[in-house]
């Protein structure tokens, strides 16, 4: 049960992502008669792409080095019992 806790945990730095970035967008200013002025400019749209990006793949290869250790670990803790506590070390 554990690799599955710290799988969930990777699933709320993403959340965490994308609330920040969610919260920098701002509506664009204008309108009407008036020239509708963008208040999301074009660096900051790459720059929350890069963030999403850099936070998904990280949990991607995060969550298969859990699956990969955790698998491993719960094989052998059902062999050797004395090894669950250096699998959690191991995962933490």
């Amino acid at each position: 049960i554990i690799p599955v806790v710290m799988a969930g945990v990777i699933g709320i730095y993403g959340f965490i992502i994308a609330v920040v970035v969610g919260t920098k967008i701002k509506e664009p200013t204008g309108g009407g008669g008036d020239a509708v002025v963008p208040a999301y400019t074009l660096f900051a749209a790459f720059g929350h792409l890069g963030a999403g990006l850099t936070g998904g793949l990280s949990g991607l290869a995060a969550g298969m080095a859990i699956g990969i250790v955790g698998d491993a670990g719960v094989r052998a803790t059902a062999q050797q019992p004395k090894l669950f506590v250096g699998m959690i070390l191991i995962l933490i």
